[in-house]
């Protein structure tokens, strides 16, 4: 029986060539990091630009419907009432005789860093009305940017 024989022909690297070098790895890692160095911040400013944005929305939508109970009621809610009243009838004095509700769908959220919103009635800032604000991510007074207060009396 005869044998087949085998190829000893020289191997062509060119062709065969099937890994990545280290070096080539090295510069697409490189890459990577740079492009991830570039995009992470613009990704979590946009994070703090939409929870601020989200926070002067809820203000807002608070306003109105503390405008429409005040309408009702002759007054806006006590601080003891506070913002539940604008999704249950409130107990306490002023009675709420003419409660009309609920001015609100669901039970007023937190504030999106997860914080209440403080209310007060009649206000420091609004004594007529009332002062409704949260403190930023920060949860204190003052501060810029996603620290800053949001306020149901000054635009920022």
């Amino acid at each position: 029986m005869s044998r087949p024989t085998e190829s000893r022909e020289p191997l062509d690297r060119g062709r065969l060539a099937l890994g990545f070098t280290l070096i080539e790895i090295l510069v697409v890692i490189t890459v990577i990091a740079i492009l991830a160095g570039l995009v992470t911040p613009m990704v979590f400013r946009n994070v703090g630009d939409a929870k601020s944005s989200t926070a002067r929305a809820q203000i807002e939508i608070f306003a109105t419907a503390l405008d429409a109970y005040r309408l009702d009621n002759d007054y806006y809610p006590t601080t003891d009432q506070g913002l539940l009243a604008l999704r249950h009838a409130p107990e306490g004095v002023p009675a709420a005789i003419n409660w009309r509700g609920p001015y609100l769908r669901k039970d007023p959220p937190l504030d999106p860093w997860k914080r209440p919103y403080v209310y007060v009635s009649p206000g420091e800032s609004n004594p007529e009305a009332y002062d409704l604000l949260t403190y930023g991510r920060d949860g204190t007074p003052g501060g810029t940017g996603e620290d800053a207060d949001w306020t149901s009396w000054k635009s920022q």
